[in-house]
């Protein structure tokens, strides 16, 4: 008896069965779930569809790098807002973001210390760490005041809160970028180009309001002193800072001082911030009869991301920052902070630049 046709037929179903299943089992394996889908882009994600990875620290500075860098890049804040930078300590999930980097964008100015430190420990060999304010200012233009004190040694490295800074800042970006990723040249260039636009109008608007505060009031008081490169450029005084250079609380003598020097020069309000929450402020206001009201350096307003590609609140920008922080100084000194909403807070790329897109 011939058994032969049997057997082939066998294997042939048993092939068949075998396959049906692999197939069902792959389709498994590369659908997940409505539930298992990540609702938008994460870290992960984002190094899976080989983008370079760009590390920045502060939200101003990751806002600005994202506007330039876009869809071609993954930027990756280190700092989050809200948190003092003067006084931040990477965590252990950190190195591993550092390791991964391609370029590494940092203020410098010694603002960051200990998260370079890290980053020089982390990053790979060939990965670039890039100080953004040391290579926008030379050391004969740094600043030191109340809360960076020359014999300490730290300049005062708020330099972004000075809008022409941060176009410096832009156009660093753009190279540092165009180096990692020439093929991207004219992208970043452009870019940079409507980002440019967006900053020349914002550093318009603050020279209006500026001129529209009477000269007696262009005084500020602050908590953090985190003005005065704002204030060279834009022709206000910095008349002092509540915040020792220690980052501690100020003892009652210098709380005394403060009150005295506001009564003087009779300034019509301090500006303290949401980052460096203090009761010693308002003490401060209520002695001199002054106003207050809080201001931000690295804090961007409302809910969002400081990632542009990321964000879908057009005010939760570097630029609206700032016309915030306009709006408040001109409404407590006295002039008119209307002037500033002419001014397009949006980002350039990403979400926000989509839904505030002009025909």
């Amino acid at each position: 008896m011939n058994t032969q046709p049997v057997r082939i037929s066998t294997l042939l179903l048993v092939l068949n069965l075998s396959l049906v299943a692999c197939a069902t089992s792959q389709n498994t394996a590369v659908s997940p779930s409505a539930a298992e889908t990540p609702a938008s882009p994460s870290f992960s994600n984002q190094t899976t569809q080989n983008k370079p990875l760009v590390v920045t620290t502060v939200a101003p500075l990751t806002n600005i790098v994202s506007n330039i860098g876009g869809d071609r890049v993954m930027v990756q804040g280190i700092i989050p807002e809200g948190t003092d930078s003067h006084t931040f300590e990477p965590r252990p999930s950190d190195a591993d973001v550092l390791s991964k980097a391609n370029l590494i964008l940092v203020n410098g100015l010694h603002l960051e210390s200990p998260t370079e430190k890290l980053a020089n420990a982390s990053k790979l060999k060939e990965t670039k760490i890039f100080e953004m304010g040391s290579n926008t200012i030379t050391q004969s233009q740094w600043m030191f005041d109340f809360s960076f004190p020359k014999d300490k040694g730290d300049p005062n490295p708020h330099l972004w809160v000075n809008t022409k800074y941060a176009e410096a800042y832009a156009k660093l970006a753009a190279q540092q970028l165009t180096a990692l990723d020439p093929s991207g040249k004219d992208y970043y260039e452009t870019n940079l180009k409507n980002y440019l636009g967006r900053l020349e109008a914002l550093d318009k608007a603050t020279r209006e309001v500026v001129t529209s505060i009477p000269p007696e009031n262009r005084k500020l008081l602050t908590y953090h002193d985190s003005w005065a490169y704002w204030a060279r450029e834009y022709g206000f005084d910095v008349i002092g800072a509540i915040q020792p250079s220690d980052f501690k609380e100020p003892s009652a003598q210098d709380v005394a001082k403060l009150v005295d020097q506001i009564k003087q020069v009779k300034v019509p309000a301090i500006f303290g911030s949401e980052v460096y929450p203090s009761k010693v402020e308002e003490q401060i206001a209520l002695e001199a009869k002054v106003k207050t009201a809080n201001t931000a350096d690295d804090e961007l307003p409302g809910e969002g991301s400081a990632n542009a590609m990321e964000n879908k609140n057009p005010e939760h920008t570097y630029i609206g920052m700032m016309v915030n922080n306009l709006r408040i100084i001109a409404t407590n000194l006295g002039g008119k902070p209307e002037l500033v909403d002419k001014v397009d807070t949006a980002n350039v790329v990403g979400p926000t630049a989509n839904a505030n897109a002009k025909p």
